[in-house]
Parts: structure tokens; sequence; C-alpha cells
């Protein structure tokens, strides 16, 4: 039997005993793309808007499924993906809660892609399945709550809370939430079958008391029949809800408290912030979110729980993943950890991201990008053609050009995104549109700030 023709290195795995000297040189390859692409970029985003960006990646892939393989395709489209990005790194990159990820969190996300494990069954992912318990443990206890499951982010999270909510308490629950709350709440509750949610008044951001007591006290019911949801960081605005006060209102009316903090609970971290979410650790449920402020590459979600027994509904029962010999056996069954199946091991960027930086490590990146922010809104205000919603809670700064009608401040964001030159984000409140700066980045300097102000106020005057 002849042997067959070694196979090359775009078709050789990535583990096994040959897997380091298999990537070694693709990695290479991966980085040099990277900054070519990068640098053919030329900016925080790439100019020309959708027909350009579009025309450019379909010259540069091509046919994406040709007769023979390219042996040049991973350095063609990893240049391809880096030219047409919008780069979080640039510190003109600033619309969104997308931060840019430490290279740490990165070069760990690689080892889990690797080793591939998959966190449905435990003889699939020894190792990941304990460092799991270990970290989520241990970020729950962070936010005062006694255990976490991981979630893809915000989304997942918010929607597996008020599924908790549903099946822990037995009968049809409804969310009451502010006018600020996450898109994805009352999705969540359209996606349960649950009722319509309660929509209370936020006039200045921020869920109203008064509206919110009036709310509870009206609908009435069974204890844990109403989910009140809280946010600790909207985001349009990075605002917080005045959770010790919601937690009362809640504990008054017998109302289940879930506090939306993907945003706002990097502040953990921080000792000078953490402060600001005090009345946490009165909630129910938490959702937090570290691809935000903790600098993690998507995704890097948690749902906090209070009473750890009420994970009991997600589980399912499947005799090739948790077979109950098995289970009396001592092999832990992971199915109750997630409504999913496969899983990535995602928790292992965030155990040496928390390793390697620790707790104060973390909390001088969420003070310098808070800084950051105070300091664009001080540059703003001292200037008289433009206007500022208010100062920074978190690291979002609203501002816009003084006297402009909000078809204009629309026009200057858009014109921004075309040429390339800066990435802002729009958000309404008060009635107006705003410009919306989330500073994310831990290494933006002032002169970025200073340009970026300089790059608004010349598109307003154009």
């Amino acid at each position: 039997m002849s042997t067959p023709p070694p196979r090359p290195p775009q078709a050789r795995l990535a583990s096994g005993p040959d897997g380091a000297a298999t990537l070694r040189p693709l990695l290479s390859a991966v980085l040099d793309a990277l900054d070519s692409g990068r640098r053919a970029r030329g900016g925080p985003l790439p100019a020309g808007g959708p027909p350009a960006v579009a025309a450019r990646l379909r010259d540069a892939v091509g046919d994406v499924l040709p007769e023979h393989g390219d042996p040049q395709a991973l350095h063609t489209l990893v240049h391809a993906l880096a030219e047409g990005a919008a780069d979080p790194a640039d510190p003109l990159c600033a619309a969104h809660l997308h931060c840019p990820p430490l290279a740490v969190a990165a070069a760990a996300d690689l080892a889990a892609c690797v080793l591939n494990p998959s966190l449905d069954s435990w003889d699939q992912a020894p190792a990941a399945a304990e460092l799991e318990a270990l970290v989520t443990r241990a970020l729950a206890r962070l936010a005062g709550l006694a255990d976490a499951v991981v979630t893809t982010g915000g989304t997942e999270s918010n929607q597996l809370a008020l599924l908790l909510a549903r099946e822990t308490h037995e009968q049809t629950v409804r969310l009451v939430c502010g006018a600020n709350a996450h898109h994805s709440l009352p999705r969540a509750a359209w996606l349960l079958g649950l009722p319509d949610p309660v929509v209370v008044p936020a006039p200045d951001g921020t869920l109203d008391l008064a509206a919110l007591e009036e709310a509870l006290r009206g609908l009435g019911g069974p204890r844990g029949r109403l989910v009140v949801a809280a946010t600790a960081g909207t985001t349009d605005a990075g605002l917080i809800d005045p959770l010790p006060q919601v937690a009362e209102v809640c504990a008054a009316h017998g109302a289940r408290l879930h506090i939306d903090a993907a945003h706002g609970c990097g502040l953990l971290f921080s000792d000078r912030h953490r402060s600001e979410l005090a009345g946490l650790d009165a909630a129910d449920t938490v959702a937090l979110d570290l691809h935000k402020l903790g600098w993690q590459p998507l995704a890097a979600g948690l749902l906090a729980v209070r009473r750890p027994h009420e994970l009991a509904v997600l589980h399912s029962r499947a005799d090739y993943l948790n077979a109950p010999d098995d289970t009396e056996a001592g092999l832990p069954d992971l199915l109750g950890r997630s409504l999913r199946t496969s899983r990535r091991p995602d928790i292992l960027k965030i155990a040496v991201t928390l390793k390697a930086l620790g707790r104060t490590g973390l909390g001088r990146l969420v003070d310098t990008v808070c800084a950051r922010a105070r300091q664009l809104a001080d540059l703003v205000e001292a200037r008289p053609g433009l206007d500022l919603y208010g100062p920074p809670v978190i690291s979002t700064v609203l501002f816009r050009p003084a006297d402009a009608d909000d078809d204009t401040v629309a026009a200057v964001r858009r014109t921004l995104l075309t040429e390339g030159r800066a990435v802002l984000g729009r958000a309404r409140l008060a009635g107006r549109l705003w410009l919306k700066a989330t500073v994310l980045n831990p290494d933006t300097r002032p002169d970025d700030l200073a340009t970026l102000v300089k790059l608004v106020e010349g598109s307003t005057r154009a």
C-alpha cells in the first residue's frame, strides 16, 4: 500500500503532535495580514461607505468555493477583513459598546479554538468544566450573588433571567421595565410568550421611581409574578438606574428584581467606581458582560443568580451526554449550565485575563476610560459650537453641534463614517438626537479626543 502524499499546511490539524509546528507559520501569516490590512485601511473605518467596502471585499475574495484550494487564502481573507474592519483599537472608533480586546485574552482564545472543548459533557471538556465552575462563581460573588452561567452576552442573559423567573414561580410573570431598558428585554418577553411588558417612564434616562411604585401598586398579584428589570449602564448614555431604591420598591411589592448590568458591571473591578453599583447585590439575577468593560473578544457574557437551585430548570437529559449511571458514578452533568448544547470554552479567555491582571489591574483600565470620557466631556463643554448632554456616568459622552437640527446631526455622523475618519454612534434623549462617543480604549490619549471634537466641528461647518 502506497503512502498517501503529505497534506498541505492548510489541511493539517491545529492540535495533536504536529499542531504547534503547523500553526506557527500560519499565525505569522495572520499577523502579517492583520498589519497590512490595517495599513491599507488607514483609519478607524474603511472609506467609501457600504458600496465601496463591499466591492473591495468581493474583488479580494473572488470565488469563495473554488474547484481547487488557494494556499494564499488565509492571508488574502484576513487582509481583506482587516482592511474592511471597524477597528475598536483606533481611538476614533468610539460608537458602540465594542471594546478592543486585550492581547492576552485574544491569545487565550486561540488556545480555546485549538483545543476545541465543548461544554456539553465532561468527557469533552474535563478541565474547562472545572475552570468554568471556578470563574463563574468568583464573578458571581464579585457581584454579590452566588453562582453564574456563561452566556453569549446581555441579550441571552436577559432572556435566561425571564425564563428563570417564569419557571421558578410556575406562573405567567410580567415584565416591568423602564423606557430606557435594553431592547432585548421586551423581545425576551415576546419570545417566552409573556404578556406585553409594562414600560415605566424614564424621563431623564433613568427609571422613574414614583412611576415604578405606581405601576407595581396597580398591577398587584402573587409574590414573584412581577419581574422588574433595572439597568446599570444604559446603551445610549451609560446611565445607571437608582438601584438601591428600585430594590426597596421591589421588596415592598414582592416583585422579583433583575438588573441588566451588561454595560456597567466592569465598574465592580474599580475601587473608585464600584460604589456606583450599590444595590446590585439585592437583585435576584444580574446580567454581566465582559466583552464591554472587560476587554474580552466576543463573546463573554454571564447571568449571575442569587439562588443557584433556580438553575435546575435548565436541566436536560440526553443519554449520550449525561446518562444517569455516569452521573451517579461522579461524572459532572453540564447540561444544566446552559440552554445551548455545543458550547465553546469562552471562560478560558476570561480566566486568563482575571489571573493575569487581577482585580486592580482591570480596575485601572476601567478608571482610565472613565477619566478619558470626563476629559472628552470637558473638551466639548469648552467649545461654544457644541452642546454636551451631561457629565458621563461611565464612559459614554453624548454631544451635538449647537443649534443644529437632528437631520444635521445625523448627516455629520454619516459623513464621518463614509469618509472613514471617525466612528460615532447616535442616541435620542431629551427629544433630540445626539452623537455618542463610547470610550472603551484605554490607550486613547487627550490628543485623540481633541481630534475627534475637531472632526465633528469640521463636518458641521462643511
